[in-house]
């Protein structure tokens, strides 16, 4: 049995709470990244990892800030939208990934929400040799900036059909990205896919995309 369960992940003065789970036998691990105001027990997002978990990968469930910085940013606001900063601490976390015996073998997938998903990208850009896929939900791609020309992992990007300002967005970010990509549209979701079905249409693609592009680095 390798690092599972609850961890803290040193990254830089940092210390972030993370959840691992998934099988022994793993093809791959998949770091995720949540929304602005969010965290790792996000249920759309734990729900996502249970799919993935079944479909023969790790997943890591991560704090993007430590619970000092969260308590400033639940007055402040800012931090949660500090798209540098999350990125930097996603690299690192890709880092840490590479140290630890039992997870430094496997290929790393990005599975960002909201501005989580732009946070993603430009970690998978800063980190190309180590992250093999990315997948948006509901994401913010636009915020990625430049980096997402700079982007090498294949890319999905997942859209509620109703979130039709988002939907503008990602076609956008769309045309900036350099690497392989899809953005598909989920028919009857808004933005956070609590519709009667959306959110296992993305679990279903997030594990489809993650099983065919992780397993080409494993």
């Amino acid at each position: 049995m390798g690092t599972r369960g609850q961890v803290t992940v040193p990254v830089g003065t940092a210390g972030l709470p993370a959840d691992i789970d998934g099988p022994d036998d793993a093809t791959g691990v998949v770091l995720f990244a949540h929304g602005s105001g969010s965290s790792r027990h996000s249920p759309r997002n734990v729900a996502v990892a249970r799919v993935l978990q079944r479909r023969g990968l790790v997943t890591v469930l991560v704090d993007l800030l430590t619970p000092e910085e969260d308590a400033v940013d639940a007055v402040t606001a800012e931090l949660r939208f500090d798209i540098g900063m999350l990125a930097d601490r996603l690299a690192g976390i890709v880092d840490w990934l590479g140290t630890e015996p039992s997870l430094a073998r496997h290929p790393v997938g990005l599975f960002g929400a909201s501005t989580g998903a732009a946070a993603a990208l430009v970690a998978a850009a800063a980190r190309p040799e180590r992250v093999a896929a990315v997948v948006s939900r509901g994401g913010r791609p636009d915020l990625a900036g430049p980096a997402l020309s700079a982007v090498r992992a294949p890319t999905l990007l997942l859209v509620g059909g109703l979130d039709e300002q988002v939907i503008t967005l990602n076609e956008q970010a769309a045309e900036l990205l350099a690497a392989p990509h899809r953005l598909r549209i989920v028919p009857g979701a808004t933005h956070l896919f609590e519709e009667p079905g959306t959110l296992e249409q993305v679990a279903d693609g997030a594990s489809d995309w993650f099983a065919t592009h992780l397993a080409v680095r494993a």
